[in-house]
């Protein structure tokens, strides 16, 4: 399914990102070169393999403002790309939940 390699710990990040999108509503996987795009009508988030962690871009209508924020690129007027570093399950938490059902329904 996917074409990008992760570790297993970087595969039990991955799986749980998927289980918290999965809560919202359906979505699909699209695979790339390097990453997996989460599609609904538009991608609204992208999934990236670092040495040790997940970098999972985020499309928001707003800026968030989280320290947990690795990166932000406002890319219109009303819509944002915000990176958020997941070294852990436990880091897909609330936060991220709430960060992904807010992009899923900008992509519906």
């Amino acid at each position: 399914m996917t074409r990008l390699t992760m570790t297993p710990p970087q595969r039990a990040i991955y799986e749980r990102l998927l289980a918290a999108a999965r809560a919202v509503g359906p979505f699909r996987e699209d695979p790339k070169k390097t990453s997996i795009h989460l599609t609904r009508r538009s991608a609204f988030a992208g999934v990236a393999a670092r040495k040790d962690a997940l970098v999972v871009t985020i499309k928001l209508p707003a800026d968030v403002q989280s320290p947990r924020v690795v990166k932000r690129e406002r890319t219109s007027p009303h819509r944002w790309h915000v990176e958020v570093r997941l070294e852990s399950p436990a880091d897909v938490d609330r936060e991220v939940q709430a960060w992904l059902k807010t992009a899923m329904d900008l992509s519906s």
